[in-house]
């Protein structure tokens, strides 16, 4: 059976426990290597600057190039109050403009710019960074989302970059499975998903 086809179009699945999630980000060694040591970000991490969180451990992958890109070296787990979550989403904004879904262009910008979280839907990616039929969640906060999500939500920070090299070499090696046995096991979340996280059929590629 293919299991892919089953796969809801929008869908939000991370690694979970009752209390918490884990979302995925990327830093250069000064912030990422600090935030793993003290299992927070360190005040060089700016609060005021928008930032984007990712439940999906191969699109942040398919982000980073496996902890490669410049400035994207060292590959952050950050486990989050499962609460501080659905508060983001619960005052999220769709990054994109939904006909159907907003009364018109000047109201969903109007909703954006108040908005202190944004979802963004992007193709979900399999262990060759290929991209999948299925959404995965970004979302972006800024403001007081950004401030809460540093000083508030997190719980701990880990460094998975040995988790990225150890994946990507099993594949490199066509070892697919332990490949597969290897990555966090990420299943559906179970939120009462605010309007910004249904229905969304705009998403960016990128």
């Amino acid at each position: 059976m293919n299991t892919t086809a089953l796969q809801p179009r929008y869908e939000i699945r991370a690694r979970q426990t009752a209390a918490t999630v884990t979302v995925y980000q990327a830093y250069r060694p000064a912030i990422g290597l600090p935030a793993a040591r003290d299992g927070r970000f360190p005040e060089e991490w700016k609060r005021d600057r928008m930032t984007w969180i990712k439940p999906s451990f191969l699109w942040m992958m398919y982000r980073c190039g496996w902890g490669t890109k410049e400035g994207q070296e060292v590959v952050l787990a950050v486990e989050i109050d499962r609460a501080g979550l659905e508060w983001a989403l619960a005052h999220a904004e769709l990054s994109h403009y939904v006909r159907g879904v907003h009364a018109d262009r000047a109201a969903w910008q109007r909703s954006l710019r108040a908005a202190p979280a944004r979802v963004q839907w992007d193709p979900e990616r399999d262990l060759d960074l290929n991209p999948l039929p299925y959404r995965s969640l970004q979302l972006g906060l800024s403001g007081e989302a950004s401030r809460r999500y540093a000083d508030e939500w997190t719980v701990s920070v880990r460094d998975v970059t040995p988790l990225a090299r150890e994946v990507r070499a099993a594949v490199r090696a066509g070892e697919r499975e332990r490949a597969a046995d290897l990555l966090p096991v990420e299943t559906p979340l179970d939120l009462a998903a605010p309007r910004p996280v249904r229905g969304a059929s705009a998403a960016s590629d990128t």
